[in-house]
């Protein structure tokens, strides 16, 4: 992609709407309608994490849908390095995810098992057939060891992997591109607490390392609280408050942002490493 002014922010998110239509309820009326977006709009610049909270069904999910260009906006707009991503031809489109990958909240459903850890972490640059096959297991072993895993790892099968493993293996297929930006869609939900504070750890090195911006989407306010330095709370499709993670703890304004911050037994000061366990190993 061609760079953006220094000053202009790395992902540009404009009054997003996403309609969908239902199944008509009888033969001739109008098919009914569901807005799960109704005009979503924020900025995050470069090596800066935004965090997006919300309950099932405030429209985070087709948020991040949105973001990957994985479906198409009823109206607004998605720019990434001042490029809007729905207004590509499909060629550039595949060129620019070098710069923009998702890691998925399943660590289980979104590694193929009868793929190898090498065909699926290579799997972005097979895409972009920019590598050679040689190339590509090279920069697998790199990526997994930069996750805490084995260069060895890349003939192994997601089944030999517990859960947390397995999430390294999705957080090293985001990376394997270099990407400038990485979504997350719950990354952590499905992992045994003590397994999340090790993940939630290795995302925040590899963020100081590397200087990877983070869209962070989860219905968790704690784990916003951790890596972000901004949220936005989603409530049934609309941003209804927005601002740094300890200001909306001590002083929420909107009801459906006290709930969440009540839901949380105890927050833990933002941008503090999480206790994973005395010598933890990854898991």
């Amino acid at each position: 992609m061609t760079a953006a002014p220094h000053d202009t922010p790395l992902l540009q998110v404009r009054d997003l709407v996403r309609t969908y239509t239902l199944p008509r309820e009888k033969l001739f009326s109008a098919p009914p309608t569901v807005q799960a977006l109704k005009g979503v709009s924020f900025e995050l610049h470069a090596g800066q994490s935004l965090g997006i909270v919300g309950e099932s069904g405030s429209g985070k999910s087709t948020l991040a849908r949105l973001v990957m260009a994985l479906d198409q906006p009823t109206a607004g707009q998605v720019l990434l390095e001042g490029q809007d991503l729905h207004r590509m031809e499909a060629a550039a489109l595949q060129r620019a995810r070098k710069d923009f990958q998702m890691v998925f909240q399943d660590p289980y459903g979104s590694l193929d098992p009868r793929q190898t850890v090498e065909r699926i972490v290579s799997e972005p640059l097979q895409a972009q057939k920019t590598a050679s096959r040689a190339e590509q297991r090279e920069r697998a072993s790199q990526v997994l060891q930069q996750v805490g895993l084995r260069a060895q790892d890349v003939d192994k099968y997601p089944h030999e992997f517990s859960g947390g493993q397995r999430q390294r293996i999705a957080i090293a297929r985001a990376l394997i591109t270099k990407p400038r930006l990485i979504i997350a869609d719950e990354p952590v939900s499905a992992l045994d607490v003590s397994v999340q504070a090790q993940v939630l750890n290795l995302m925040q090195d590899l963020q100081r390392e590397h200087g990877i911006t983070y869209l962070l989407i989860s219905h968790d306010l704690a784990v916003i609280n951790h890596l972000c330095d901004a949220v936005v709370v989603l409530y049934q499709g609309e941003i209804v408050e927005r601002g740094a993670p300890s200001q909306l703890f001590q002083h929420a304004q909107h009801p459906y942002t006290q709930k969440l911050v009540q839901a949380v037994p105890q927050v833990r000061p933002r941008r503090h490493r999480m206790p994973a366990g005395i010598g933890a190993s990854p898991v």
